[in-house]
This record gives C-alpha cells, sequence and structure tokens, in this order.
C-alpha cells in the first residue's frame, strides 16, 4: 500500500528494521518479528508494541524508504503485509521511477518528484474510494491491519476503529476494536499471546452500557452464551451508538426484512460509514421525538433562544431543521416544543444584526422569533428557499396579499367544515367516504339539555379554548407541561380527533397526501387476499356493544380503512387488534383521518407491533419487564418470574387497553398515549400494578393474579364521561362492582404520571434497541429448538451435534447475504412460514457448506456431483434445502448402513438427481410467502407424508449405461486420496467386469442367436485384464476401461439392478470396510466452522 511521504529518523530503527533489498535511492526492509527466524525476545517485544501502539510500524511487516546519497533524511512510501506484495511495489519503482531520477540535477528535486508521484498513486485509489474519512491515510492503514488480521472477504467494509482494553476474566488486553458492516472484531498481542475475536453482529443477544466496582464504564456483548466487555474507550457514548445501529441494521436487514426496507439509508452494505450511521442515528432520534414522517432527515440543528409569549421570556433550545419541517425543543426544563411544516410558513422577516435574530410568519397570524443564531443569515436563507420565499423587498408586498388570502381561506373553513374534503383533496365521486366521526352521528350533543357532566365537558372545553388562545391551535402550537397537564385530566368529546390527528403528527401525513386515501379505497375496493378474508371476519367483533358498529355505517367505515390499509402495507396487510384500534379511531375522528391515525400508530408509535410475530409488542413487553424491577422492587422479590407480566400486558399494549378497560375509560389511555407515545402505557401499567400490589403479592398462582387484575379493570369508570349508557361499555364483572371499591380513570392515569412521569423517552427508545435484540434471538431460539425437536425424531445425531450443524446451515444463509445488497439468499428466509423452512438453502449455497461436511471429500464447490446430490434431497423439488432435508442426506453418509450409503450413491445416478437440467435451475416455483394458503394442496401432501412408506431395495428402477459408467466414476471420485486408493480401485474395476459378464450372460439366455463364442470370452478376458492393469494407476485409465467393454458388447443398451451391484460390491471387503469406517463427526463440524468463513473469502 502506497503511503503519504512521511520524514522518519533511520539511526533510531536499526534493532527494529532489517534492510533485504536497497540501491541508490530506495530501501525495502522487514520488521523483526516477522519472517524468516521470528526475531526471539525481540520479535516477541516488536509484536507486542505494533499490537499496544499506534504507528505505521504495526500496519504491516514490510516498507519501502526513500532517501538521496547526500541526505540523512529517509521518507516512509509504501508497506505491505506480505512480501510478495511490497515485492510488488518495489518492481513499480524500479521499472517506472528509477530511470526518469538520472535525470535530475539535485537532491531536492529527485526527492520531490518521488513524493508527488506517490501522492498521485494515494490520489488515483482515493477515486476509486465510495466514502471520503476524516483522515483517509490512517483510515487506510487501519483497513490493511484488519485484512491482514481476520482474513475477512475483501468485500467486508471496515466502518471505524477504536482501541480499548477487552477483558478476558479478570485480565484486560489493550488492543484495537473494529466494527465492519457485519461483524465486531478485536485484536491484541502481548508479548507473544495473541487474542482475537470475530463475532457478528447477527450472533448478539445483548449489547449494553454497564459499569461496576472494577469497571467504571464499559460495552457489554453477550454472543453464543458467553460475556465480553470492552472498557478504555476513549468515546465510548460515540462507540456504543455506531455499535448499537450496526447489530440493528444487521438484526433489520436479515431477521426482520420488513422494517428494513423502509430503511433507504441502510440499503448497500458497502456503502455503509461511521458518519451515515450516526447521521442516521440523530435523524431517527429527531423523527421519533418531534413524530415525523419517516422521509424526515436532521439537516441542520442551531441553538438559540425562542421568544415564548405566554410566559413572556426566552427560552434556550435548539433549532432542529429537517427537509420540510422546522422544529424547537427547549433546553432548560420547561418542556416546550414547537414544530412548524414548512407549508405553515408564509414569511421570514430580515433577520436583526444585533441580537442575531430571525422571525418566522406562519399562518394564523403568528410569528417565532428566534434570537442568539450563531448563523441566523444562514438560517434565514435556508427556511425562505425551503419554503419557496423570495427574500427580495419587492416581493414583501405579495407575501402580506397570500398572507391575507391564507387568512380569509382558515377563516372560510372554520365557518364551513363540511368544505375541508375539498381541500385535502376528497374526490367527488368517493361519496361513500364518511366525512364525520361516527361519535358525532350516533350521539350528537343536547345542547339545550346540559346535566352536570355536560356542563364538566363544556369547562374542559373551554379550558382547551384558553389554552389555544395562549399557545396556538394547529399544526405550530407550543407543547408545554400544561398541555400534559390538560391532557391527563381529560380531552373533550368534540377535540379528540383534532388533538389525536395533532399529536400524533398524523396531521402532517395528511396535509402531505391530499385524496390519497381515497385513491387507495377505489383501488382496494373489490380485491380478495387473505388480509381481507380476516377483516371480514373480525369487522363485527369491533366494539359489538357501541351502536356505531351496529349499523351498516360503521361496519363499512371500517372496512374501508382497514381494506385501504392492508392495501397499502401488505407487509403487514391486517392483524388481529388493528379492528379495535381502528373502530375507536372512528368513533372520534373522520374516515380519512383515522386511516392516517392508524398509520401514525403502525408505522411510527408501535412499529413492528402488527405483523405475524409482534416483535415490537414482545420488545415493549421486555422494557416493562425492566421497569416493573426497577420501580416495584417488592413485586420482583415475590414473583421472580415475570414472564406472567409479559403474558398479561400484551393485550394492554397491543389495543392500548381499549381491549380491557370501559371504552368511556380507554379513551383517556389513547389520549396520553397520543401525546407522550409508549411511555404512557408503560407508566399506566406499573400504576395498575402498583394499585394491586398487596392482592398480587397475596395470591397463590397465576389465575388468581389474572382475576384479580380482571376485578380491577371492571371496577376502572370515567365519572367524567359524558357519554349515554348506551353507548359506555357493560362491564364483565358488573355483579362483583359492589365487593371491588371503583377507581376512576382520571385518578389513575394522574397517579401514574406523579409516581412514574421521570421515566424519560429517551430511555424508553434506548431499552427498546436494547431488548429488540434479546426478543428476535430469542424468536430465532425458539425456531432453532423447534426444528432441532423435529429433525432428531429422523436422524441418529444428538442434539448438541444437530445445534452445530443448524448454526453453520443458518450461518451458510447468512454469508450469502452479507455484501450483496438484492442476494436471493434474503429471500429465502420467510419468518411467517413454518419453522422448518423459515431457512433455506439455494444450490450455490449448499455446496459450500455439503463441501465442508460431507465425509469423503468427493463433492467440490459448484461440481455437477454436487448438483446432483441437491437435486436428490430437494424432495419437493422446490430449488431449496431445508434443515431435515440436509440432516437426512448427512446422517445417511456419517452413520448409514452399507446398504444405505450405497442406495444413496446409486440414487445420485437416476431422475431427478441424474436426468436434469445441468444449471441447478428447477423450473416449479411454488408461491411463497403470505398469500392466500391452499389449506386442499396441504392436506393432500400431509395425507402423502403419513402414507409415506419406507422404500426397499426392490423399489428402485435399474441403472442403465451411461448412468453406470458415472456411477463407477463416483466411486473412484470417492476412494481418491485414501491409503487404500489402489486396492480400491482394483476393487471397482473388479466388480465392473464381474457385472458386465453378469449382463452379457443374462442377454445370451434371452436371444435365439447368439455371437460366436470362441471370439466373446477372449475379448471379455482382454478387457478384464486390461482393466485390472489399468485400474491400478488412475482413476480415468479405468474409466476408459468400462467404457471400452460396454463398447465391445452388443450395441443393445444394458443395465443394472440396485440388487445386483449391492451383491457385487458386498464381495469387496475393502469397498465394504472403507464405507463402514466411522467418521468424526465432532471433529468435522470444528473444521467446517473454521473453514465456512476462509471458503467464501477465497
Amino acid at each position: 500500500m502506497w503511503l503519504k511521504p512521511e520524514e522518519i529518523l533511520l539511526k533510531n530503527a536499526f534493532k527494529l528494521w532489517v534492510t533485504e533489498k536497497d540501491n541508490e535511492y530506495f530501501v525495502l526492509q522487514r520488521r523483526r518479528g516477522y519472517g524468516e527466524g521470528g526475531g526471539g525476545l525481540t520479535g516477541l517485544l516488536v509484536g507486542t508494541l505494533d499490537t499496544v501502539l499506534d504507528s505505521t510500524s504495526k500496519v504491516a511487516p514490510y516498507r519501502i524508504l526513500h532517501h538521496t546519497p547526500d541526505s540523512q533524511v529517509y521518507w516512509s512510501i509504501a508497506c505491505g503485509v506480505t512480501k510478495e506484495e511490497i515485492v510488488q511495489h518495489w518492481d513499480w519503482l524500479q521499472q517506472n521511477i528509477m530511470r526518469t531520477l538520472s535525470v535530475f540535477d539535485s537532491s531536492e528535486d529527485i526527492t520531490s518528484f518521488v513524493q508527488g508521484k506517490i501522492r498521485g498513486l494515494i490520489a488515483e485509489e482515493g477515486k476509486t474510494c465510495l466514502v471520503q474519512e476524516d483522515d483517509p491515510e490512517k483510515f487506510r492503514e487501519a483497513h490493511l491491519r484488519f485484512e491482514k488480521w481476520f482474513e475477512l472477504p475483501p468485500e467486508e467494509k471496515l466502518v471505524t476503529y477504536y482501541s480499548c482494553s477487552y477483558w478476558k476474566g479478570k485480565v484486560p488486553c489493550q488492543g484495537w476494536l473494529y466494527l465492519s458492516t457485519n461483524f465486531l472484531c478485536f485484536y491484541s498481542y502481548l508479548l507473544g499471546a495473541e487474542v482475537k475475536l470475530v463475532i457478528s453482529w447477527d450472533e448478539i443477544w445483548r449489547l449494553e452500557k454497564t459499569s461496576n466496582v472494577i469497571l467504571t464504564e464499559s460495552i457489554h456483548v453477550l454472543a453464543h452464551g458467553e460475556d465480553h466487555y470492552f472498557s478504555m474507550l476513549l468515546h465510548l457514548n460515540e462507540t456504543f451508538v455506531i455499535m448499537e445501529k450496526l447489530a440493528d441494521y444487521s438484526i433489520k436487514r436479515l431477521f426482520d426484512k420488513e422494517s428494513f426496507q423502509r430503511e433507504p439509508a441502510l440499503s448497500d452494505p458497502l456503502q455503509i460509514t461511521k458518519r451515515g450511521l450516526e447521521a442516521h442515528a440523530k435523524s431517527e432520534q429527531f423523527r421519533t421525538f418531534f413524530r415525523l414522517p419517516k422521509e424526515e432527515n436532521l439537516l441542520e440543528v442551531h441553538e438559540s433562544f425562542l421568544w415564548v409569549p405566554f410566559s413572556h421570556f426566552n427560552t434556550l433550545g435548539k433549532i432542529c431543521l429537517s427537509e420540510n419541517y422546522l422544529c424547537f425543543a427547549s433546553q432548560d426544563g420547561s418542556q416546550c416544543h414547537v414544530i412548524i411544516p414548512m407549508r405553515e410558513v408564509v414569511n421570514v422577516e430580515k433577520p436583526d444584526s444585533s441580537s442575531r435574530a430571525l422571525t418566522v410568519c406562519v399562518r394564523g397570524k403568528r410569528a417565532l422569533r428566534f434570537s442568539e443564531v450563531r448563523d441566523y443569515q444562514r438560517l434565514a436563507n435556508t427556511i425562505r428557499s425551503r419554503c419557496g420565499i423570495s427574500a427580495s423587498p419587492q416581493h414583501s408586498a405579495s407575501s402580506e396579499a397570500i398572507r391575507g388570502e391564507c387568512q380569509s381561506l382558515i377563516n372560510h373553513f372554520e365557518d364551513n367544515p363540511e368544505d375541508v374534503t375539498l381541500m385535502v383533496g376528497q374526490k367527488g365521486s368517493s361519496k361513500a367516504v364518511s366525512t364525520e366521526a361516527l361519535m358525532t352521528v350516533f350521539h350528537p350533543q343536547d345542547v339545550e339539555n346540559l346535566d352536570p357532566k355536560m356542563l364538566k365537558e363544556k369547562m374542559k372545553e373551554q379550558s382547551w379554548n384558553i389554552h389555544f388562545s395562549e399557545y396556538g391551535r394547529g399544526t405550530s402550537m407550543f407543547f408545554t407541561r400544561k398541555t400534559r397537564d390538560l391532557i391527563v385530566r381529560g380531552v373533550p368529546e368534540a377535540l379528540r380527533g383534532e388533538l389525536w390527528m395533532l399529536f400524533s403528527g398524523a396531521v402532517n401525513d395528511m396535509a402531505t397526501h391530499p385524496g390519497y386515501y381515497t385513491e387507495l379505497v377505489e383501488q382496494s375496493l373489490g380485491t380478495s387476499t387473505l388480509a381481507t378474508d380476516e377483516i371480514e371476519r373480525d369487522l363485527h367483533r369491533s366494539l359489538p356493544e357501541h351502536p356505531a358498529f351496529q349499523s351498516d355505517t360503521g361496519i363499512s367505515a371500517l372496512r374501508r380503512v382497514l381494506t385501504a390499509y392492508a392495501y397499502r402495507n401488505p407487509k403487514i396487510g391486517y392483524c388481529q387488534a388493528m379492528n379495535i384500534l381502528t373502530s375507536v379511531l372512528l368513533l372520534y375522528a373522520k374516515e380519512e383521518e383515522a386511516f392516517w391515525l392508524l398509520v401514525a400508530v403502525c408505522e411510527r408509535m408501535l412499529p413492528d407491533y402488527f405483523n405475524r410475530r409482534i416483535i415490537g409488542a414482545l420488545v415493549d413487553q421486555a422494557v416493562f419487564e425492566d421497569l416493573i424491577r426497577e420501580n416495584l422492587p417488592q413485586l420482583v422479590e415475590h414473583m421472580t418470574d415475570l414472564s406472567f407480566f409479559s403474558s398479561v400486558s400484551l393485550s394492554w399494549f397491543l389495543t392500548l387497553f381499549i381491549s380491557v378497560l370501559p371504552i368511556e375509560s380507554a379513551v383517556n389511555v389513547v389520549d396520553c398515549f397520543f401525546y407522550d407515545g409508549i411511555k404512557a402505557i408503560l407508566q399506566l401499567g406499573l400504576a395498575v400494578l402498583d394499585y394491586n400490589m398487596e392482592a398480587l403479592i397475596s395470591c397463590h398462582d397465576d389465575a388468581e393474579a389474572v382475576t384479580i387484575l380482571n376485578k380491577f379493570f371492571d371496577s376502572v369508570t370515567n365519572k367524567d364521561s359524558p357519554l349515554p349508557p348506551t353507548v359506555q361499555q357493560a362491564s364483565v364483572g358488573s355483579n362483583d362492582k359492589a365487593s371491588h371499591v371503583s377507581v376512576d380513570i382520571s385518578e389513575l392515569i394522574r397517579e401514574a404520571y406523579e409516581k412514574y412521569g421521570n421515566i424519560r423517552s429517551e430511555e424508553v427508545e434506548s431499552s427498546r434497541k436494547r431488548n429488540k435484540l434479546y426478543v428476535i434471538q430469542t424468536l430465532e431460539d425458539t425456531t432453532k429448538q423447534n426444528v432441532i425437536r423435529v429433525v432428531s425424531q429422523e436422524v441418529r445425531f444428538s442434539a448438541s451435534q444437530l445445534d452445530e450443524l443448524y448454526n453453520l446451515f443458518k450461518r451458510q444463509h447468512f454469508l450469502n447475504c452479507y455484501w450483496t445488497m438484492n442476494s436471493p439468499a434474503l429471500l429465502h428466509h420467510d419468518p411467517s412460514l413454518a419453522y422448518l423452512e423459515q431457512y433455506q438453502l439455494g444450490f450455490h449455497q449448499f455446496s459450500m457448506i455439503f463441501s465442508l461436511l460431507e465425509p469423503w471429500a468427493f463433492c467440490t464447490i459448484k461440481s455437477t456431483l454436487s448438483l446432483w446430490v441437491f437435486r436428490l434431497i430437494d424432495e419437493n423439488q422446490d430449488g431449496l434445502i431445508n434443515f431435515k432435508e440436509f440432516c437426512c442426506a448427512l446422517d445417511t453418509l456419517y452413520g448409514g448402513s452399507f446398504t444405505n450409503k450405497l442406495k444413496f450413491l446409486f440414487k445420485l445416478h437416476l431422475p431427478p438427481a441424474f436426468d436434469l437440467p445441468e444449471d441447478g435451475v428447477i423450473r416449479k416455483s411454488p408461491e411463497r410467502g403470505r398469500g392466500k394458503v391452499d389449506l386442499q394442496a396441504y392436506l393432500k401432501q400431509w395425507q402423502n407424508e403419513i402414507l409415506k412408506k419406507e422404500e426397499t431395495i426392490k423399489d428402485l428402477p435399474r441403472i442403465n449405461q451411461t448412468q453406470f459408467i458415472q456411477f463407477s466414476k463416483t466411486l473412484y471420485n470417492i476412494f481418491h486420496g485414501d491409503p487404500e486408493e489402489e486396492s480400491l480401485y482394483r476393487a471397482v474395476a473388479h466388480v465392473t467386469s464381474l457385472l458386465l459378464r453378469m449382463e452379457e450372460v443374462g442377454r445370451r439366455l434371452q436371444e435365439p442367436s447368439s455371437l460366436p463364442e470362441s471370439k466373446k470370452p477372449a475379448d471379455t478376458t482382454a478387457g478384464e485384464e486390461s482393466s485390472t492393469e489399468e485400474s491400478s494407476t488412475t482413476p480415468e485409465s479405468s474409466d476408459t476401461s468400462s467404457s471400452h467393454n460396454s463398447q465391445d458388447l452388443s450395441e443393445t443398451e444394458w443395465s443394472f439392478s440396485f440388487e445386483q451391484v449391492l451383491a457385487s460390491l458386498l464381495n469387496e471387503p475393502a469397498i465394504v470396510s472403507f464405507f463402514e469406517r466411522p467418521v468424526d463427526i465432532q471433529t468435522k463440524l470444528g473444521q467446517a466452522k473454521v473453514a465456512q468463513l476462509k471458503l467464501k473469502t477465497k
């Protein structure tokens, strides 16, 4: 590798370097301790220094220096890992530089020319680099070390590296941590003791920051049941963020492809950089906090003060700018933040240079003044350009006109709400789409008859109107601590839909996609899929007590929203619990609003909740368990196994308590959820357990605990609800209400915020990331255990051997996914399929792993024989091998009887293995994934498997001439390299000759006229002698002999039965003992584990 020329002093380096070649202008040196001799103690010391110190010397054991005869200064210009690499550089210098140097007069000119040439070479190499690092020179050196030490494939992309200590037991090893796209690697070399660690990100179960008495702060990694600790990191938080992003990237890409395809920033594993990962992490945090669409990225951050009119003071915070939003969040504890969509900005006034301030005017005659902005002028220009506003003074009048026009539009829509649908692009043709919330249709408020509850409702509305007048209303409203206080007290029925849209960010989605929902409804109308069938089945189970869903109006609206969403997002489609959530959304929001609220919940607020594996809900349950341990120690002491709470709380998370609380109480929980996200549900869950603490501690079993919680939920009421009894849900345990004191939902929520309101959203998100690794790995482990349980009944392998085989099989699948974005192997993994079919290998993957594991080394990668084996064990001929098929084949080859092994080899040379096209492509391509299931086909397949009888040797068809010749060749391949190779070749030749004679005699007995006897035996004898003689040399000569015999026979096609072949081979003790020789399975598995990655590298 060419290096940026650096001046070095050679006199101090004589003890560390040995000169291998030199001339007038260049010196090639080898590092002591490398190459011939090793270097003894000096070599050990040098090796230790090279690893611990961050210098060019530790990069590579060879280097080239440039010098001139009249100078004592040397310049390092190249280094190399191997002698071949450095010699190649040396030869290039001899051929391209040495001849030119003679024309220069002075040493300065020579040195200047050489340096310029080397820099030019480095610049040329840099052009091919995909991404420029902060320090390209240093990074190139690190990349060289990474390649040398870990021998990973050249496609593996190093992202970043850090100096740190790795704790091996109680002893720290100082070395280097390398983070690449697919692997976490560590290397240390201390006085001859080398520590090398390579863990793929998809094998990690836990990744967290920890601290204890010995390690003040460290990063804990759990993989393969082993704990690894890394400490003494200079930038621990930065390192952890990169590790977290890489692990999350790997998990999404390999296990959870549904969410991965929504991440365009992580689309190509070869393009990932440290800078890109850090930017992605910040953007993700930014979107989560402000509830923005997934397309938004954090572009700029500016510290500033914002004038808060309702408090009459400037609050310190940060301006965050994305493609379509200007956001501000305070940092002084006032919990104030505001979100301004660029579409709402009508003008940016001329900045005030004295206070470095700029004023942003938004619709509704409101303005926000940001002061003490360091780069205020550039920020003002950026906002103008993004909003399409000109900075010229002559346009100010037109801006005022636009502002006035917008205000008149807003006033018009406030007076005529029915016209709003035209503004958001509702098509006139879709009269079927409901434009009213179901609650206003089925429970209109009686303005004249105001009972105490309705009066209280009006007072709530008045409180919110006062709040709007102070803090603004709509998309650019200030969110403060007072807003949360109002939410906790309960949102008035009339404002619920509007506030849900605002707090969830759905209002922005709807505004930026006018007409989208109407188009979806029209496109999805009449479609028939598995999702629509499930939707139809669940429609009448959604809040059946509510009058709105006892009529066609409510049912039709629910059907349209759910079907439109299933059409929009087929990967989620429809999942149970979505119907319950959507029915509540439809009560308080218009139909299109309910659709966008569902989008916000499923795709942003509860990610990965609504799919087959409900990973998101399982992750939040794990977060909930952590919070129980932290906040309810008494409960933990009594109930050591917290998995009970996970199973009980699943419906709490999936339906936001709607399925367990009466509807009039549940909507208050939904209010808090849309404002605070999952944090509100976690807080309420803790409050519920805390409220029932004594009862739960005294209960004897899980069933009693479930009864206690159910009775509690039945007793929860909403004393302020203005809904009539016909709308309110009847409690399941209403008969027992007298024995259980009723609890008001507002009091319960207030208590949850008072006791557990200190839980920060950032901590929840961090815990989600940490637990997601564990949840997915647990699901993967469950899959593995189920597969092993099924396969163990069919094979003779032990449970531990099957475990190792499964890990190798799964790793082989991933090795073909690591370095290519659109690998077909990625399509073979579908978690929604049956356990056995979740991981399957195509021919290329299969040939690589089979070549490592088969016992006789007769199959090379991509060989024709590998293809035949693949076709033979692919029972359903879908072009994929599952783990059961793979293990059954290996079990026959490892532990089968001589007859079974021979039968396997015999069937390799029969259809379907032998006769299909050589390209290995199977024409049949069955539908995969989550389309409609053909139940009849499944039942038929199941019936066939039950009726399937053991195949006998008599069932096998006869083998013809071509197939038999190939069968003989396969036997020669198997015996090649064996110590008894010669005697085995002779035995095969003898069997071949014997079978041909038997066939000839059999045919003579059947034919009326036979050939002259004098000629035939002589020919046969000659053929036998020829084949016996030549068999001791090469298998090819024996093949020629066999084919020569076949040509001497009659032109009539001849064939053999398996019984004939078996009987002949049983007479050869050498062959029988070869096939019955036991194979050390454990050694084979260990070798395969080491060689698997290296095989991919080659």
